[in-house]
């Protein structure tokens, strides 16, 4: 039987727990995930700065995501060299991200890196980067001010009206809209709505392909809200924004909205730093807005108290669009 394809969209930890699980079907699905390159804080951050690369931070979560032996190789890929006054370069920066930076220079290009450390972990699937292009995100803010960068964003305490980019054109990475017309699903989602699912689909022609594409859509809403990001946001308020910045070209035929309950002591911590579960809309909002709407509780805790998608869940709630 024929592999179905599908195609990730996204970025940051929500991407990488959808891969963790659909790794595990690799065997009746070719899995490819397409990963926001507009990071620029932290280790990514200072890379770009320094080096000129682009972000590797988000492209290597997901690669380590579909990796047959993820515990060990995340601990050795995510160490962070210790800041000191001795080492002030390598101080801060992560094992992984100075492999990708080391392995661009050696074959000559990031996109290059990027196959050749897939090779050498023998990944189940493929990891595309949205662009090769350097570009910054700029969020015009409902009173008219812009923030920009993606580290700044979340940080700018205003209700967000309209994502951009600078410069205003970025050409996609050409892989991606090959792997986007043959895929049999297309996913969105989990993951910030303005910092790892927006600025995939602002590159240009990305939401030309997915309208045009036969493929089913699905979109996998957050769990909680985002604090400066998406305030007060409930399922239809992303849908509606992902909508317009894709100038209503196509609907989603399947969302996917957890309804289950998270422990009292969790939704406290989280409230403390202004982050809410999403409000559900009623049912006939939700389906003026998809075709299909699936609930289900979707909710996993990580070893440090952080809400997460479950990985086999959404995994197998997929295959059965699927």
């Amino acid at each position: 039987m024929k592999r179905k394809r599908i195609v990730a969209i996204g970025g940051g930890t929500g991407l990488s727990a959808l891969l963790r699980g659909l790794k595990k079907y690799a065997d009746i699905v070719n899995i490819t995930a397409v990963v926001t390159m507009m990071d620029d804080g932290g280790s990514s951050g200072r890379l770009k700065e320094e080096f000129g690369s682009l972000p590797p931070g988000d492209i290597r979560n997901c690669i380590l995501a579909l990796t047959d032996k993820e515990d060990i190789l995340t601990k050795i890929f995510n160490y962070r060299f210790p800041i000191t006054k001795k080492k002030p370069y390598v101080g801060g920066h992560s094992l992984g991200n100075l492999l990708m930076l080391a392995l661009a220079d050696i074959y000559g290009g990031f996109e290059k890196a990027i196959k050749k450390i897939s090779e050498i972990l023998s990944i189940k699937g493929k990891v595309l980067p949205i662009t090769l292009q350097q570009a910054q995100l700029v969020a015009v803010l409902e009173d008219g001010r812009k923030s920009f960068g993606e580290s700044k964003i979340s940080k700018s305490q205003k209700p967000i009206k309209k994502l951009m980019l600078k410069p205003s054109k970025v050409l996609h990475y050409p892989e991606v809209i090959d792997e986007l017309w043959k895929a049999d699903m297309i996913i969105v989602g989990p993951g910030s709505l303005f910092t790892s699912i927006l600025p995939n689909l602002i590159i240009e022609d990305v939401c030309d392909v997915i309208s045009k594409s036969s493929a089913k859509k699905v979109y996998i809403c957050n769990i909680m809200t985002q604090p400066g990001e998406t305030d007060d946001y409930t399922v239809a308020d992303h849908l509606r924004k992902i909508y317009e910045h894709c100038k209503n070209k196509f609907i989603f035929d399947y969302i996917i909205v957890n309804s289950g309950k998270i422990p009292k002591k969790i939704l406290k911590n989280y409230a403390l730093e202004n982050s809410y579960p999403v409000k559900i809309d009623d049912i006939d909002v939700l389906k003026s807005l998809a075709k299909n709407v699936i609930k289900g509780s979707f909710v996993k805790l990580d070893k440090s108290g952080f809400i997460r998608h479950d990985p086999e869940k959404l995994a197998k709630v997929i295959l059965k669009i699927l």
